[in-house]
């Protein structure tokens, strides 16, 4: 029984808050990923491969088996509506808000609103969930640029220290999710591949508690 672990790792911000924590449990790729254009790593565990991927694609890889492990933003895992994968674990890192936000003291038109948003589904739920009739729109980036060219009315995005949205005349309005950094594991992986796969677990809850107590 093949028992190597594959895990989907994050690239961008994300990978440099990740590398850390799993040196810390005991996992390292043999060369700097920075400097690399692979895509997969082998690790000093001869049992462990990385592959580092868009956050977009963690929650597919391990929810179809390509990976038995992943760490992917709680956003991309409530975007990806119904991936079912086991997350046992909050790494605390890469912390940020899922909000709604719109033009300064501007109020929301009677009947429909427009989203603009690359979180499709999120906004959806947002939308039934608060009762509003919604047209979302889907973008990939530059979000505020669209109530400022009167494309929509409110938009849906990560927030982090809130400055890009002051500077282009918009506040935040409602919060949708805390997101932070989540381990997700593949359900039948974790069935067939239990014992290593939990050990990973037990020695990243380590250094997630290890890099808690020196913040």
């Amino acid at each position: 029984m093949d028992q190597q672990v594959v895990i989907a790792l994050t690239k961008g911000r994300i990978l440099k808050e990740t590398l850390p924590l799993f040196a810390a449990a005991g996992i390292e790729p043999t060369e700097d990923i920075s400097q690399s254009r692979k895509l997969i790593f082998d690790t000093n565990q001869p049992d462990i491969k990385l592959i580092v991927i868009r956050g977009s694609d963690v929650p597919t890889y391990v929810q179809h088996g390509a990976a038995d492990i992943g760490v992917s933003g709680k956003d991309m895992l409530l975007e990806a509506d119904g991936a079912d994968l086991y997350e046992p674990l909050d790494l605390n890192i890469s912390k940020c808000r899922l909000m709604t936000a719109g033009l300064v003291g501007k109020s929301l038109p009677q009947g429909r609103v427009r989203i603009a948003t690359k979180f499709t589904n999120i906004a959806k739920h947002y939308c039934a969930e608060k009762g509003i009739q919604g047209d979302i729109i889907k973008l990939y980036g530059a979000m505020e640029l669209a109530p400022l060219m009167d494309l929509a009315d409110l938009i849906v995005d990560i927030v982090d220290t809130g400055n890009t949205l002051k500077a282009n005349g918009m506040e935040p309005r409602d919060l949708i999710a805390n997101v932070s950094s989540r381990l997700v594991v593949n359900r039948a992986a974790m069935k067939r591949k239990y014992q290593r796969i939990q050990q990973i677990i037990d020695q990243l809850t380590d250094a997630v508690k290890g890099a808690e107590r020196h913040e």
